[in-house]
């Protein structure tokens, strides 16, 4: 009997470790498969850039193996690389074009859209072709489309053009159902967060805010595509009055929306008789992975200057991203900007920030190391989709701030969130709680009862304190008077026009802009230009990846713009109570 215990333990312990080698053998298995996926793209001659945009645009796309295994049709891409492979494909001679592909569905940020359109007008003006084909174009895939030499729609497909809207879920109805309610401190007239668990519909600040500021974007929307179309904004505006998403493509074609009624292969033959091919033969065509893998045609540099860029994503401090990547972790930024303050080598820091906030502890922590950073070089901070709260709170000890005209800014204010449940927890769930303590406010915050006068009045001295800091700060780092700063704070949001009237940013443009600008700073010529943080490899990747990050992007994806407002209830525990951060996602569809 004991030889047979031993020999069972033995051959368990065996099972085990070849389970264990074999997994690990599995795993450099598949990341040597991936990476010997992706060779180095040779560009052939006479060649087409598809660039086939669909699913998500994010900041920085890290390559998740799980998409890559499953097969996942819902994609996503990342803006740097979008934007790289269009300057690629600029460069390159042997890519004669571009053709933007918009038959499926896409979703990205207004000021992501604005400079991926920046961009494909820089190619267009380079003297190469742009040619955009739809089934069913949503509104932001047209204003991108819009700047191709030929808009093709399908016979039977249509293009989505009604204007701006943006809408906020109320939940207060709800929570009193359930016996919950959520005490408030805020500062800032229009600090809107706090309606989402307060009221059930918007208040008239908000409302004013709300309609200022997408009219403002809608205004450059309407400025853009005219341009383009050899139409007004006037006719354009008529014709989103007129909802053209319902009407027949004959419609689109003769209000000047749409160039040519093709079905899909007809374009293919228009293609090759644009690219001097012969129909039977095969039109060279290059994908967006297949740019990304294509090398920049630039001499390497000698002088060792680097120029670079920080990328600053997602809620800070806020554990409400579904990717861990995106989000802006204040200690990991805090080292990555000690490291680059402290690198000689690196001679400006372009700081791109895409962010609608979050604690306004971690804002300050990061705020203080951007100061830092600006006492030893150059400082840009480059403005994406949104920098508004704890995101221009980061933004703001900066050198030079660029922000594109569609970017969400400001929304200089602070609040903070104290749930009470004792109508659920004694009432609904007939729980009763009781106890002990050594002294009078040794329980604040429980939310098995309501705060007392005195409880409320510490918080909201705290939030009052947390938003002087924040004023001090932004009118310290614009050069304005305290006074003149807090009048167009109180948690006020604006588009990037109008933060550029007040004030609030220096120059409306994208990120090359802010490389220009970082560059003539730093007083050099060369330089190599380095992206941080890194991105992992595929086997770190692989290693890393969590069941749940992968479930959440998945989420995202299926409930699109409502997912994050579901992330925040999710992640409300974990997040820092008092909060510089946006209350909503503002997407063109």
């Amino acid at each position: 009997m004991k030889d047979f215990f031993k020999t069972t333990l033995a051959t368990i312990v065996g099972i085990l470790i070849a389970g264990i080698v074999f997994t690990i053998l599995g795993i450099v298995a598949i990341s040597g498969m991936l990476m010997s996926s992706q060779p180095e793209t040779v560009v052939k001659d006479n060649s087409i850039f598809v660039l086939e945009l669909k699913g998500n645009v994010v900041e920085r796309y890290q390559e998740n193996p799980l998409d890559q295994l499953l097969g996942d049709e819902y994609t996503t891409a990342g803006l740097e690389d979008i934007l790289a492979s269009i300057r690629k494909a600029k460069a390159n001679d042997k890519i004669k074009g571009i053709y933007l592909d918009f038959d499926t569905f896409f979703s990205c940020g207004t000021a992501s859209l604005q400079e991926i359109r920046e961009a494909l007008i820089d190619f267009k003006n380079s003297g190469k072709f742009i040619v955009a084909y739809g089934g069913n174009y949503t509104q932001g895939a047209y204003y991108l489309a819009s700047v191709a030499d030929k808009v093709a729609l399908n016979p039977s497909g249509s293009i989505s053009w009604h204007g701006l809207s943006a809408q906020s879920f109320f939940l207060k109805d709800l929570l009193d159902k359930i016996g919950v309610q959520m005490q408030i401190f805020r500062v800032g007239t229009y600090k809107s967060f706090t309606e989402t668990f307060s009221g059930t519909e918007m208040s008239p600040a908000n409302r004013e805010q709300t309609q200022a500021y997408i009219q403002s974007i809608w205004q450059q929307l309407l400025t853009d595509v005219a341009a383009s179309r050899d139409l007004t904004p006037e006719q354009l505006n008529e014709l989103a009055d007129s909802c053209m998403d319902f009407r027949q493509a004959d419609d689109c074609l003769r209000n000047g929306l749409a160039d040519t009624l093709i079905y899909r292969d007809q374009l293919l033959s228009y293609l090759k008789q644009r690219m001097d091919v012969e129909e039977d033969d095969k039109l060279n065509t290059l994908t967006l992975e297949d740019m990304i893998n294509v090398k920049r045609n630039v001499p390497k540099d000698k002088s060792g200057n680097i120029i670079a860029i920080y990328y600053a994503t997602g809620d800070i401090d806020s554990s409400t991203d579904p990717d861990p990547t995106e989000g802006i972790n204040s200690e990991r930024v805090i080292k990555d900007l000690q490291r680059l303050r402290k690198d000689e080598s690196v001679k400006a820091v372009v700081l791109r920030v895409n962010s609608p906030g979050g604690s306004a502890y971690g804002s300050e922590q990061i705020w203080r190391e951007v100061s830092l950073l600006k006492a030893e070089k150059p400082v840009i901070v480059s403005m994406g989709d949104y920098a508004a709260s704890g995101g221009y709170y980061i933004s703001c000890a900066a050198d030079w701030i660029v922000a594109e005209p569609t970017t969400l800014t400001g929304s200089i204010g602070i609040f903070g969130m104290v749930p009470e449940a004792s109508e659920l927890i004694n009432n609904k769930l007939g729980v009763h709680i009781d106890g002990v303590k050594t002294n009078r406010l040794a329980d604040m915050g429980k939310i098995d009862r309501p705060m007392n006068e005195e409880e409320k009045a510490l918080i909201q001295q705290s939030v009052n304190n947390g938003y002087e800091l924040f004023t001090k700060r932004c009118a310290e780092g614009r050069n304005m008077p305290l006074e003149q700063l807090k009048e167009i704070a109180e948690g006020r949001v604006w588009s990037g026009t109008m933060a550029k009237e007040l004030k609030l940013v220096d120059e409306l443009g994208g990120l090359q802009t802010a490389l220009n600008e970082a560059v003539k700073r730093a007083g050099i010529t060369d330089y190599t230009l380095l992206s941080y943080p890194g991105k992992e490899n595929i086997l770190s990747s692989l290693l890393n990846t969590q069941k749940d990050s992968y479930i959440d992007s998945r989420l995202e994806a299926t409930f699109g713009e409502y997912y994050h407002g579901f992330a925040l209830l999710k992640n409300l525990k974990q997040a820092d109570r008092i909060q510089a951060r946006l209350p909503f996602d503002l997407r063109i569809q």
